[in-house]
């Protein structure tokens, strides 16, 4: 009886002794190498994998008093993937809390109005946090992989900010940037004014790209499409230089010279009449409006102030008047 009291109290004694070295781990600060410190947990690491992550950098004693906290807690499978940022020392139960949360940093990048669609790529490559999964791949491979029915990825994606975790790849932010461009055509497309030129969204969006690279001004955004919406009614050629550029791609230098206006190619809408095959950059929401909701006008015509306004103008030798005043300021 004696000896087995004595077992008691020794086991007893031991116990105690484990939950209060227990106690005194998971409440105590952990040990971040340097304030403020980021750590980054790959997707698919579990819960062994993590605690081992956290006790080679030092920031926790021993693995299994965290693989232990988070059992305790039944949160064994609830720490997410992703990048956190520590300003100051937590405690271990703090720290699960945070990792099972999922407070993580949030990368991001902007796509803007304008941009053309290898700009578009160039930043998604340049991104240290995004995984590149379309490297090599052609733009009709590219538009099979995130489910469009286009042809030509041009225009195609919304500029906006977008946020994402690390290691995130470019097709799943080239998705979202689609599935938004197309949600803001067609609500934009659902609102359109009556009677225009215009058979589909995807023509409204040809458009709006021209207006993105005509200006930058939103006072002049409207009457701009209406010129264009006017032209088309009448069969006139839109006659706009931003396509002309994009149709040269690298070879323009700068300089758009008289042989470029007269020398036809699928973009030269001197040569050519109506819309472009593509859009010829990502225009933002405020053009695909001007678009589909064009300023009643009776302008056929403009030309570049040149601090950031057109002069509109209803006929052509009016026009050519406007050109060479606005020519003559700009030398």
């Amino acid at each position: 009886m004696q000896k087995l009291k004595r077992l008691l109290f020794s086991s007893t004694l031991i116990a105690i002794l484990l939950v209060s070295w227990f106690y005194l781990h998971v409440h105590s600060s952990v040990r971040f190498p340097a304030i403020p410190y980021e750590i980054s947990i790959p997707a698919g690491a579990n819960l062994k994998q993590v605690s081992q992550q956290l006790e080679d950098a030092g920031i926790i004693l021993n693995k299994w008093t965290f693989i232990l906290l988070a059992r305790y807690h039944n949160q064994e499978s609830s720490i997410k993937a992703g990048d956190y940022r520590f300003k100051e020392d937590i405690t271990q139960t703090a720290l699960l809390e945070t990792l099972t949360k999922g407070d993580v940093i949030q990368n991001e990048i902007r796509f803007i109005e304008g941009w053309t669609f290898a700009q578009i790529r160039q930043v998604l490559n340049e991104h240290p946090a995004i995984k590149n999964l379309t490297t090599g791949l052609s733009e009709q491979e590219i538009l099979r992989l995130i489910g469009a029915s286009e042809t030509a990825a041009e225009g195609l994606f919304f500029p906006d900010t977008y946020y994402f975790v690390r290691n995130s790849n470019d097709i799943e932010i080239l998705q979202r940037a689609y599935q938004n461009m197309q949600n803001h055509l067609q609500s934009s497309w659902s609102d359109r004014a009556e009677s225009l030129p215009l058979t589909t969204p995807y023509e409204a969006l040809v458009l709006a790209s021209i207006i993105e690279k005509e200006t930058g001004l939103e006072s002049d955004r409207a009457e701009i499409a209406g010129v264009f919406i006017n032209r088309l009614r009448k069969g006139m050629r839109l006659q706009t230089d931003p396509t002309i550029i994009y149709g040269l791609g690298e070879q323009f230098d700068g300089n758009l010279r008289k042989k470029d206006l007269i020398t036809d190619q699928e973009y030269n809408t001197y040569t050519r009449s109506g819309l472009p095959p593509t859009p010829i950059a990502m225009p933002g929401l405020a053009s695909i409006r001007a678009a589909l909701n064009p300023s009643e006008t009776d302008a056929l015509y403009f030309v570049a102030k040149g601090n950031g306004e057109s002069q509109f103008s209803t006929n052509l030798t009016d026009h050519n008047k406007a050109v060479t005043q606005y020519q003559k300021q700009q030398k």
